[in-house]
């Protein structure tokens, strides 16, 4: 702010105190008008004739950077500065704005503080905002009308908006374009394509402010789909399933039909296994059977089976042998009867006297 005043007082101190110093120099040539985008550099040339004093940069009528041919630049501001050059034929201030902004946009002067000898020029700051389309990829069928929109946010001043396809500009009649303002200055567009493809295309929507070196721009492919191709496609794609399908059931049944054969492997191997267990076990049971039979006809005899009772015959007319007295199956010898004798030992004679007709007779033997 002091550095500000000083120039504003030096300003004025000069005029009033060298009046007679204006008809000595006068400027050869002024500053040229510049366009740039924001946030860059923007400069701008003033050359005056020799024997100069005071030179004086105005911005918007605002005084930004003060030039005395005895002490040199007198900045007021970091984003303004200057170069100087000294030729033969005068003297040339260069004003550098670094870091411009929207608001530097305007006049922007070059005095020496002489009557009628001020140039000027007009400085336009631009800002770049962004370009872009929502699908990067549309399919389209034949006779089939589509809108395609592009969308410029945040520019200064407003974009230009066109159309281009397959590198050939389209006729603006085909687009329209809306454009607004916001409360930051700043700028958008609205650009709708109404379009019906007749063959695959590739779009380019292009956004241009003078400040830019080329267009911004946002590209979309546009498929164009045959009715005839994409029922071909349909068929092809139906055939393919078909074989697909086919194979997969072929193959299912290949591996069901092994299922079931090994199952029924399976099933016979282990009622196999089964059946032999248990004749295993018939056999051992039988034989253990006729082992228990064995040692029942052991301990008890066996059963004659040729015997028939005496009742169960008639033996009426038959002459029988008196029957014997019974036999007792024990024996009782006195000790007088336990002798020796010399008496030779008779054979006892059998009796003749046996039946007219033979029978069988039942012997048991009692042990």
């Amino acid at each position: 702010m002091e550095r500000f005043q000083r120039v504003i007082f030096l300003s004025l101190f000069l005029t009033a105190s060298l009046p007679g110093l204006g008809s000595c120099y006068s400027i050869i040539s002024g500053p040229t008008n510049a366009t740039v985008l924001a946030g860059s550099e923007a400069r701008f040339n003033c050359t005056v004739s020799a024997g100069w004093v005071i030179l004086i940069w105005l911005s918007n009528g605002n005084p930004v950077l003060t030039v005395i041919n005895s002490q040199g630049a007198v900045e007021t501001s970091d984003r303004f500065t200057s170069q100087n050059y000294t030729s033969s034929s005068g003297f040339t201030s260069e004003l550098i704005i670094r870091n411009t902004q929207l608001s530097d946009s305007g006049k922007i002067e070059c005095s020496t503080q002489q009557p009628s000898e001020t140039s000027f020029a007009f400085l336009s700051v631009q800002v770049n905002g962004t370009l872009f389309i929502k699908n990067s990829t549309l399919t389209v069928k034949e006779n089939k009308t589509i809108e395609i929109v592009c969308e410029a946010l945040g520019w200064a001043p407003a974009p230009d908006i066109t159309w281009m396809t397959n590198d050939s500009f389209i006729g603006n009649l085909r687009y329209v374009t809306k454009q607004s303002q916001g409360s930051n200055g700043l700028h958008d567009a609205l650009s709708i394509l109404t379009l019906t493809p007749t063959d695959t295309e590739i779009l380019t929507c292009l956004a241009d402010i003078e400040a830019l070196p080329n267009p911004q721009n946002a590209n979309v492919t546009v498929i164009f789909v045959n009715s005839t191709i994409e029922n071909g496609y349909s068929e092809d794609n139906r055939s393919s399933w078909v074989i697909v399908l086919a194979v997969v059931l072929s193959f299912l049944g290949i591996v069901l039909l092994i299922t079931i054969i090994v199952v029924v492997v399976r099933c016979c191997y282990l009622k196999k296994k089964g059946s032999t267990y248990q004749s295993e076990i018939r056999k051992v049971s039988l034989e253990k059977t006729k082992e228990g039979d064995l040692e029942n006809r052991e301990r008890h005899g066996s059963e004659n089976q040729g015997y028939i009772p005496e009742e169960l015959r008639n033996t009426d007319g038959v002459p029988r042998i008196a029957s014997l007295p019974p036999v007792s199956s024990k024996f009782t010898v006195t000790a007088a009867d336990l002798h020796t004798s010399s008496v030779p030992k008779v054979r006892p004679q059998r009796r003749t006297n046996y039946l007219i007709s033979p029978k069988k007779i039942r012997n048991v033997t009692l042990v």
